[in-house]
């Protein structure tokens, strides 16, 4: 499983040389950690809870895509369509990235979430998105993984934030 996220950042980390090998390269990744998460986890678990948990975090966040694309009436900056918003590769790059690091832990997670932001970054410079709807994108992504993914073993911890208050929610199975 190391190998497959040393590719993911060997990938996110190659250079190019003009916009439509950028945006390319966005999409192969795109598509590469959802597999990539979903192969670990087949691999990884005895049973297929984490790849039910992944499947409903990607359902529930393309669906929410989805609709706001239908809802929102807004230009892309290359003047291709109107369904800027949000971004659905990022969504679906940052609810996988989510569904790892809540499943896994932050070791495994801080290589999909560089390609999930590198994959926000190409829809930018590309031209497909505003950095407005990478980041709703982003958000839908993780609030669904956040939702729906339940740590496989260990101690998982996370940030709380609200009504003036911050700190810490750690759970753990025993």
């Amino acid at each position: 499983m190391k190998k497959i996220f040393a590719c993911l950042l060997l990938l996110a980390s190659g250079s190019t040389s003009a916009a439509s090998d950028l945006e390319k390269s966005g999409d192969v990744l795109h598509l590469l950690i959802p597999a990539t998460a979903l192969g670990g986890s087949l691999i990884y678990e005895d049973g297929f809870e984490g790849a039910w948990q992944l499947a409903k975090t990607g359902i529930v966040s393309r669906l929410v895509v989805e609709g706001l694309k239908y809802t929102v009436d807004k230009d892309r900056p290359d003047g291709s369509g109107s369904d800027s918003f949000p971004s659905g590769h990022t969504a679906d790059s940052f609810a996988a990235a989510t569904f790892v690091q809540q499943r896994y832990g932050w070791q495994w997670a801080i290589p999909a979430y560089i390609g999930a932001t590198y994959v926000g970054y190409t829809r930018v410079e590309s031209d497909k998105h505003h950095i407005e709807d990478v980041l709703a994108g982003a958000a839908i992504g993780i609030l669904s993984g956040l939702y729906f993914t339940d740590p496989y073993k260990g101690i998982t911890i996370t940030p709380v934030v609200g009504n003036g208050n911050y700190g810490l929610y750690v759970s753990g199975k025993f």
